[in-house]
């Protein structure tokens, strides 16, 4: 496959949030320019593309041989979440690793009875979430709260925690930590 600098360029100018307007301004070229460059009907000298990626900033190294369709995953399908969970807890989380990202998202649900455990659960984290069906029993602290679908809840993870489904469906709820724990 033929590789095709305009569409890299306006990949990355897009990547980056420059108008080509802005990217022109920055690079001391012409907005017609980079138009022409972005719809291939313009082949730039190499001080001229060298102007342009330093606006960006760029090298020419990465322009060429960045692996864009390598981004990030934006989008997860309900059977790519990773399960977690255990005795009576599926969490369902949002990618595969969690190494330098600053929040985990999990999808859960607890069968009716199942309990986090005696021993109340502690963590350097915040986290929140929305219940969603069920009713899910909170301990947070001394303090104990009972949520049903819609609430929701938010606190410093330090605080010693517990949940409970206590009622007889199954509970689901949206949750998040920051950072990630589990």
């Amino acid at each position: 496959m033929e590789f095709n600098a305009g569409k890299r360029l306006r990949t990355i100018r897009e990547l980056y949030d420059l108008s080509q307007r802005a990217l022109a301004r920055k690079a001391g070229v012409t907005n017609g320019m980079i138009s022409m460059i972005e719809q291939n009907r313009n082949s730039p000298s190499l001080a001229t593309m060298k102007k342009i990626l330093d606006a960006i900033p760029i090298t020419f190294a990465d322009f060429f041989s960045t692996d864009l369709s390598g981004q990030e995953k934006i989008v997860f399908k309900a059977d790519e979440l990773v399960e977690i969970g255990s005795a009576g807890f599926s969490f369902k989380q949002v990618g595969k690793d969690l190494k330098d990202k600053a929040m985990q998202i999990l999808h859960e649900r607890i069968e009716p009875g199942a309990d986090s455990g005696k021993d109340m659960l502690r963590h350097e984290s915040e986290e929140g979430g929305v219940v969603t069906q069920g009713l899910l029993e909170l301990t947070v602290g001394g303090e104990t709260y009972i949520l049903g679908p819609g609430d929701a809840y938010y606190f410093d993870s330090r605080i010693p925690h517990r949940f409970r489904n206590v009622g007889e469906e199954e509970v689901e709820m949206v949750s998040a930590c920051s950072p990630p724990t589990l």
